[in-house]
């Protein structure tokens, strides 16, 4: 039946599995299902799913297989049929499973959790749940998730690799226990790292604000506190991860050199809930690359962080790399680069001549120190200097609109910045011939963990009116393109971000109204979304356009990524008074991960 399927749908090598080091298991204890909610080539492209595979299937009693979110074609094809979305692996349903474990990388998934779950037959409500597998979700929407609440068992906070381990050993001591679902959930909420969003009620004020949460069982924490890998020098790494059969987003090998960023951009949620940094040595990078090259015969290498020029190795380490691989047309890659701290060391003849990426973020300095970007106008021309000087010719400056604190002189500055491009790299070439400057924007989306949780998005009439008016800037100088993305999707990800448990109502109905891979501008429906809040009376500015109180409850209160709330109120202080705060590399401003880590905090020794 299946392969009759397949020769209908675009892809076939989405659903088929069995490629190149991927595993499969006759005796187990546990199935394990990784869900990862858009389709093949964006999740083949995620390294916490390959970590996660790899290293639950190198235990014996564990089997985990893999799904993905059907693209449309194959959706109907399945429904039509009647056949349950299964597993890459076995084929068999994913309702068949013992854990059922989703990723939350972006709120735009959510609606294709739920159109999964009804694909394989599984209740949407946790509560409506009597047997199957246990649903849960980890990822860094797992920190904010209330608005997926009422449909999750569980959500598992921070690194995975120790604390799955300890979520199977849970999950068999309970099967031999005999005891209730609720046993086994009452189990994983004394597990570090874990948080049961059902031992919470919620209690809300008469202008729709949360009053208070509190644990509605005994021996539940106040507060679930996400889990750290500490040992990162030894933690699991999958040097042979599987080879798709089919092009994905990112077909190469990615070797995260480091976890974690000290920068402290007031604005970036990864740069808090991944805190403290840790790094690997170069000698293991060096074991690791050679090791998946072999296992796969990719010819590229990203070097993967928050801040790839911040390892503090950086120079060793891709010297060390171009010496490893000279002559075998093997190349280096750094997708996440600073402006202060690009070196044209790091280009070498082996690495490939294409474009840069750097995010300046804002137009001025001013703006700059709000958001606490910490690099400067002579960084910004250093940089192109270099670039330019080393042999590229097309760059990418990603931007920001709708910043706490923007006028539009700071958007004008945008414009500054695109000229100056080109005016460094005439003078350096002579002409702008050849020259391909492309400058992105999207709008800030308020995330929860960051000093800016508490405050508002710009308006839909606002940010017309600021794209506007930079595309109009941006339109007179030679070489630039303007790129931007679509605004609207940006209300939805900050109401589904900084959403209370009530907003499931609104995620359900949409997902009813067929909203899903809301990711991809040719299936997102805003009107369908709006439609949605209306019918549940709900006020989409309420969450997304709002602002907030610093001393107002938010929803996700009863998770802690390990930062202090006191820090993250302090820095939203100094960012009203447009005062920058040091790398904590130069030295520990305070956030509480020492306290997390039990003890000094190793962003300290880098």
């Amino acid at each position: 039946m299946l392969e009759s399927i397949f020769d209908k749908v675009e892809r076939p090598a989405r659903y088929t599995g069995g490629e190149l080091n991927s595993v499969f298991k006759d005796k187990y204890d546990v199935r394990f299902v990784f869900a990862f909610p858009d389709t093949y080539e964006i999740g083949m492209s995620h390294l916490g799913g390959k970590i996660i595979y790899h290293t639950l299937n190198a235990r014996e009693d564990t089997f985990c297989e893999r799904v993905f979110a059907p693209a449309a074609d194959m959706e109907q094809q399945l429904r039509q049929n009647g056949i349950e979305l299964f597993s890459l692996e076995s084929r068999r349903s994913i309702r068949e499973s013992d854990l059922l474990g989703f990723t939350l990388q972006y709120e735009m998934s959510y609606t294709n959790i739920l159109n999964m779950l009804d694909m394989a037959g599984i209740p949407l409500y946790a509560s409506r749940r009597t047997e199957g597998p246990f649903v849960f979700a980890g990822g860094p929407c797992a920190y904010h998730a209330e608005p997926l609440a009422d449909f999750m068992d569980f959500f598992a906070l921070g690194d995975g690799e120790e604390e799955l381990h300890d979520l199977i050993d849970t999950y068999r001591q309970w099967r031999a226990s005999g005891e209730s679902r609720e046993g086994f959930l009452l189990r994983i909420a004394q597990v570090p790292g874990f948080y049961v969003p059902s031992f919470y009620d919620v209690e809300y004020n008469a202008d729709g604000t949360v009053k208070a949460i509190k644990p509605n069982r005994p021996g539940v924490p106040e507060q679930a506190v996400r889990r750290v890998v500490r040992d990162f020098e030894n933690t699991f790494v999958p040097t042979a991860p599987i080879v798709p059969f089919t092009e994905t987003v990112h077909d190469r090998i990615t070797l995260e050199i480091c976890r974690g960023c000290t920068r402290g951009c007031r604005f970036c949620q990864a740069g808090y809930i991944y805190r403290p940094v840790r790094e690997r040595s170069v000698d293991k990078i060096r074991d690791m690359a050679q090791q998946t090259v072999k296992a796969t015969g990719y010819d590229e290498i990203s070097l993967s962080s928050l801040s790839s020029g911040d390892y503090s190795g950086i120079n060793e380490l891709t010297a060390a790399l171009s010496a490893d691989f000279a002559g075998k047309h093997i190349s280096a890659s750094l997708p996440s680069l600073r402006l202060d701290s690009f070196d044209p060391a790091f280009v070498s003849d082996e690495m490939r001549r294409s474009s840069l990426t750097f995010a300046p973020e804002a137009g001025s300095q001013r703006l700059r120190d709000i958001i606490n970007k910490n690099v400067t106008q002579d960084d910004f021309e250093n940089t192109m200097r270099g670039v330019f000087k080393a042999g590229y010719s097309a760059v990418k400056l990603y931007f920001m609109l709708g910043l706490p604190g923007e006028t539009y002189e700071d958007i004008a500055g945008i414009a500054g910045l695109a000229q100056l491009c080109t005016d460094i790299y005439k003078e350096i070439t002579g002409s702008t011939k050849g020259l391909r400057v492309v400058v992105s924007t999207s709008f800030f989306v308020p995330k929860p963990f960051t000093p800016f949780q508490w405050c508002a998005q710009n308006s839909e009439q606002e940010q017309t009116e600021k794209r506007r008016y930079l595309e109009g800037l941006l339109r007179k100088i030679k070489g630039v393109q303007y790129k931007y993305h679509e605004s609207k999707v940006c209300f939805i990800e900050a109401a589904l971000a900084r959403g209370d448990r009530r907003m499931s109502k609104v995620l359900y109905t949409a997902f009813k109204k067929g909203c899903k891979l809301d990711g991809w501008n040719e299936y997102f429906s805003y009107t369908k979304w709006l439609e949605a809040f209306d019918e549940c009376g709900m006020d989409i500015d309420f969450y997304a356009c709002r602002q907030r109180e610093t001393d107002e409850v938010l929803p996700w209160d009863t998770v802690s990524c390990g930062v202090d709330k006191r820090y993250f109120v302090r820095e939203y202080n100094r960012a009203l008074a447009g005062e920058t705060t040091p790398d904590c590399r130069k030295g520990c401003t305070g956030c509480g991960m020492n306290k997390l880590v039990g003890g000094k905090c190793p962003c300290e020794q880098y």
